[in-house]
């Protein structure tokens, strides 16, 4: 009985993975849908949320607001050499401190990238990933004794783990940032993990990041987003909840622990649903 119990459960899981397949997008049906997607996009979340530390006392240089905004431009739409195409992003997050008397910005970290992209198929020939290989710049844009920057080569893949379930996997290889901030790989390492999961087909979604620095200490990060969109009509349109603890969440005290509770409005990137295309919703 448990042998045929055991069999009954295989073939339901394969069933179920195969079932999962069948729905994700053909070959041409990706190269169709690049044909039709806007040339100028949201790359990151854009957001504007605001908070205050959950490890320190609350007051007007502890509590802050960050915000971000992002975009991502296509070069080309034309298939380059191994069915890839060309892409320009920038990125930028601040740090407000707007129940300052005179509000000032803290912080300001710019984040321009130039990168190739890639999907990538099952036997099927249906789209099972993305994959993209990315020059990236990060600096706060400050001189002398106040500036941080570093560049990196940054390979990601994203893939469905499951219907609900997405999982990014970012590797990078870090060069020219030993002169204004020679330990910094000890705190952001060699790479980050993210999940996301819909508990509710775009209107309920938790997503989590987390990224350990190259010392045998504890330094590096975790950051958790919970998104509920209010509005049936708003596609993109978020309330966030954010809850950071970690180092490196800004440049200019990368090397400070920090652990903030915030909330706010998002317009989330749709640059991923590719991959959730033609699938079931609950």
């Amino acid at each position: 009985m448990k042998a045929k119990s055991s069999i009954r459960i295989l073939m339901g899981l394969s069933f179920l993975i195969s079932d999962l397949n069948a729905q994700a997008l053909t070959r041409q049906e990706v190269r169709d849908t690049m044909q039709h997607i806007p040339w100028f996009t949201i790359h990151k979340d854009n957001y504007f949320i605001t908070g205050v530390p959950s490890n320190k006392p609350i007051n007007s240089s502890t509590a802050n607001t960050k915000y971000q905004i992002s975009f991502k431009q296509i070069i080309t739409r034309s298939m380059l050499p191994w069915e890839t195409y060309l892409y320009l992003t920038y990125s930028q997050k601040a740090f407000w401190d707007i129940y300052k008397d005179s509000y000032p910005f803290k912080e300001i970290n710019f984040n321009p990238t130039i990168g190739i992209g890639k999907a990538f198929y099952d036997s099927d020939d249906r789209i099972k990933g993305l994959a993209s290989l990315v020059f990236e710049h990060e600096s706060n844009g400050r001189d002398s004794i106040f500036s941080r920057s570093w560049n990196r080569l940054s390979l990601q893949y994203s893939t469905l783990l499951s219907e609900k379930t997405m999982l990014h996997v970012k590797a990078w290889l870090p060069y020219g940032y030993k002169s204004g901030n020679p330990d910094l790989i000890d705190y952001v390492g060699l790479g980050e993990v993210s999940l996301s999961h819909d508990f509710i087909r775009d209107r309920l979604i938790f997503e989590v990041k987390l990224r350990k620095g190259l010392s045998n200490d504890f330094k590096g990060m975790i950051r958790s987003r919970l998104h509920y969109r209010p509005f049936k009509h708003s596609s993109n349109q978020y309330i966030m909840l954010e809850w950071f603890s970690g180092h490196t969440e800004n440049l200019i005290n990368y090397e400070q622990y920090h652990s903030m509770l915030r909330i706010g409005y998002v317009i989330k990137t749709n640059e991923f649903d590719i991959l959730k295309r033609n699938r079931k919703r609950p």
